[in-house]
C-alpha cells in the first residue's frame, strides 16, 4: 500500500499539487486520471521520488520516504518496477538483455540465475521466442510486453506505469491492460497507472483517483463512475459520444 498525505508541490509560482491525500491499494490496479495540467504526472513522479514534495508525506507500507536514509531509499528502489510511456528499451540490447538489466544492476545473481529469471518473465508475458531480437525487430505491442517483463523481473512490490497504452492500437491496448491487471493480482503488487485512456479506466480501474487543477476531485472504482454526481468527472470521462451513450443507457436501466 502507498499512502499519500497532504502532498503539495510547486514550481516557481505555480502550485501543481494542492494537498493531495489518497491511498493506492495492494493487489489492485490504481489509476491516476485527469486533464493535461491536472497534476497527475507530477504526482506520479513524486511517488517515484523524482520530485520532492514541498509538504506532506508519501509512505510505502508504513515507510515514510522522506524519513528514509540513502541506503533505505536505495533498497526501496529495488522494490519498484516501472513501465515508461515509450517502453524506453535499450536499442542496442536484445530483448533478453533488456529484461535482465535490472537484475544486473540491483542483484548479485549469477548469470544462470539471471537467465532463468529472464526466461520465466518472458514466458509470463507470452514472449517465448523473442530473446535474441532487438527492440527494432519487434512490434510496439511486443516492446510494451518486454517493458512489463523488465519491470517485474526483480519481483517488485510496487509497479508504476506511465501511459502504458500510448501509441498502441485498441486491441493491443486491451491485451496490455489485461496483462497488467493479471500480474498485479497474481503477484499482489501495488500498481499505479497514470492514464488518459478512458477505455483502460473503464476496463481495469479498480481504484481511480481523478485530479483537477492540482486537487483530488474524486476517487472510486470504474463502477462508481456510472453513478457519480461529480460533474467534473462526468465532463472528463464522458467527453466522447461513446461514453455519453453508455452513461445514458446505464442511468436509464438504473445500473
Amino acid at each position: 500500500m502507498i499512502e499519500v498525505k497532504d502532498v503539495e508541490k510547486s514550481f516557481g509560482d505555480s502550485k501543481v499539487l494542492k494537498g493531495i491525500s489518497t491511498v493506492f491499494e495492494t493487489g489492485k490496479t490504481n489509476m491516476i486520471i485527469g486533464q493535461s495540467g491536472s497534476g497527475k504526472t507530477v504526482l506520479l513522479k513524486s511517488l517515484l521520488g523524482i520530485h520532492t514534495p514541498d509538504a506532506g508525506t508519501i509512505s510505502f507500507d508504513g515507510r515514510i520516504y522522506s524519513e528514509l536514509s540513502r541506503d533505505e531509499k536505495m533498497e526501496l528502489r529495488t522494490e519498484i518496477g516501472m513501465v515508461f510511456q515509450g517502453s524506453a528499451l535499450f536499442d542496442s540490447l536484445t530483448v533478453a538483455e533488456n529484461v535482465g538489466f535490472p537484475l544486473q544492476m540491483f542483484t548479485n545473481n549469477s548469470k544462470s540465475e539471471i537467465n532463468d529469471r529472464v526466461d520465466f518473465v518472458l514466458k509470463r508475458v507470452n514472449l517465448i521466442d523473442a530473446h535474441h531480437k532487438l527492440p527494432s525487430e519487434i512490434s510496439g505491442g511486443m516492446q510494451k510486453r518486454v517493458a512489463i517483463a523488465r519491470a517485474i523481473v526483480n519481483n517488485p512490490k510496487y509497479l508504476f506505469c506511465d501511459e502504458p497504452n500510448s501509441g498502441l492500437d485498441p486491441n493491443t491496448s486491451i491485451l496490455i491492460d489485461n496483462l497488467i491487471k493479471e500480474i498485479t493480482e497474481e503477484y499482489n503488487i501495488t500498481t499505479v497507472i497514470n492514464s488518459h485512456d478512458m477505455n483502460s479506466v473503464m476496463e481495469i480501474g479498480e481504484n481511480i483517483v481523478f485530479l483537477k487543477n492540482g486537487l483530488k476531485a474524486w476517487q472510486g472504482t470504474r463502477h462508481d463512475i456510472y453513478k457519480t454526481d461529480s460533474q467534473a468527472l462526468v465532463d472528463f470521462v464522458y467527453s466522447s459520444n461513446l461514453f455519453k451513450k453508455v452513461r445514458e443507457v446505464q442511468l436509464k436501466e438504473g445500473l
